[in-house]
């Protein structure tokens, strides 16, 4: 990827400027913003884009490549001459200037937003924006909005085409939540908008315009699949053979672990993926990578992470510690299975870098006489989890135990 301090470490010339057009075009632009864009040499965008400012161009309009290069590289190439790019809206809010600022410096660039389609939206639902959640499922899966569905919330959703508020009722329909109410908002600000509303159980609209933003008002119909915001997910909300690291444990090994914004698990021997996926479900910037040997279980971690709304979470099909090799630096990680195999724990603790957080659970003889010794020779702490479940005895009840969980938990120096 060409980077631009690279190519031009030294210039401050705001050579770039960025402008954010809505539906309604040249109309709906400032006097700035058109001057930034008559004044181009070369101004990039989308076709839409393009055609939406055409009265304005007297460069060269390019658009944008297919497949999209995220190096920018032809805008870089072009760094000193007046360039202009259109955007959608507001640059910023899922859109090109999350990518653009990746290769230049905000000091070489001018921009200019419109508002974003989230805050046309909200403005004709008349919902404030703090108080309701956002999501973007443009070229993104729609599994993101699950961990949103909580009767009540209302939801403001950015689809990628015309099948996504179908595919988004489908989605409610099919999680308990058919009696959610759907507004269809299309081609917000221009003069083709359009605004539709269907309950998510009989959604039957159609011709639906690819640009469309959809505002949902979360209500549970029957046995919603609620995803509850504290760690401890209950174990039914999971597809697993046996291999998950129980409810409550789950709970204290998230706590154990610590998740904070931006960070990145390991979680070794991920079984059914429960672990990192409940790390994932911390913060949207926390990211995971579940590690898993076994075909069957890596397929089941996947089904997992996409019905819990986490579906960039990364898997690697393989065996530590050989499947560690080209991970990138963890800043915490989980073993909870194959720990006890030569080299696992050994490798963890040489990848892990400073001020590293690792938490291991043994429920093995073989896995906990490991974790003694780790204890011993490195310190940290070691914890006793046992846990009693009332089940039926006879006509009566009793308390049956699980077995019981040795944790060690070790921050690297």
């Amino acid at each position: 990827m060409l980077s631009r301090s690279a190519t031009s470490a030294t210039s401050t010339a705001k050579w770039l400027s960025v402008v954010g057009i809505g539906e309604d075009g040249v109309a709906g632009l400032g006097d700035r913003a058109r001057r930034l864009i008559a004044e181009a040499e070369i101004v990039f965008g989308g076709k839409r884009h393009l055609a939406l400012a055409e009265s304005l161009i007297e460069g060269e309009a390019r658009a944008w490549p297919t497949p999209f290069d995220a190096s920018m590289q032809a805008v870089c190439e072009l760094s000193g001459r007046k360039v202009c790019v259109l955007a959608s809206g507001d640059p910023y809010f899922f859109g090109v200037g999350a990518t653009l600022s990746r290769v230049v410096p905000a000091e070489e660039m001018v921009v200019v937003p419109s508002p974003s389609s989230f805050s046309l939206a909200a403005s004709r639902l008349g919902w404030p924006l703090q108080d309701i959640d956002t999501v973007s499922l443009h070229g993104r899966s729609i599994d993101l909005v699950r961990p949103l569905l909580h009767p009540g919330r209302r939801i403001i959703a950015l689809t990628s085409d015309d099948a996504g508020p179908g595919e988004i009722a489908s989605l409610l329909a099919a999680s308990g939540f058919g009696q959610s109410r759907l507004t269809v908002m299309e081609a917000l600000g221009g003069p083709d908008e359009n605004i539709r509303v269907s309950m998510a159980d009989t959604f039957n609209l159609t011709d639906i315009q690819p640009l469309n933003v959809v505002g949902i008002v979360v209500a549970a119909s029957r046995d919603p699949r609620v995803l509850p915001l504290t760690p401890g997910l209950d174990d039914d909300l999971f597809e697993h053979d046996g291999q998950i690291t129980k409810r409550e444990i789950r709970a204290l090994t998230l706590s154990s672990l610590a998740p904070r914004r931006g960070e990145l698990l390991w979680d070794i021997g991920a079984g059914s993926g429960s672990i990192g996926i409940e790390w994932m479900l911390a913060d949207p910037s926390t990211r995971a990578i579940a590690i898993e040997t076994h075909p069957d279980r890596v397929a089941r971690i996947r089904r997992n992470a996409a019905a819990c709304g986490v579906p960039d979470l990364k898997i690697i099909a393989g065996s530590a510690p050989q499947a560690l090799d080209e991970l990138p630096e963890p800043n915490a990680i989980f073993v909870g299975g194959g720990g006890s195999a030569p080299g696992v724990m050994d490798a963890a603790i040489s990848r892990l870098p400073g001020s590293g957080r690792l938490v291991a659970n043994a429920v093995t003889l073989e896995m906990e006489a490991v974790l003694l010794a780790l204890h011993a020779r490195l310190g940290g702490n070691l914890i006793r989890i046992a846990v009693s479940r009332a089940e039926p005895v006879g006509t009566m009840s009793g308390w049956r135990s699980a077995m019981p969980v040795t944790q060690w938990v070790w921050t690297k120096p």
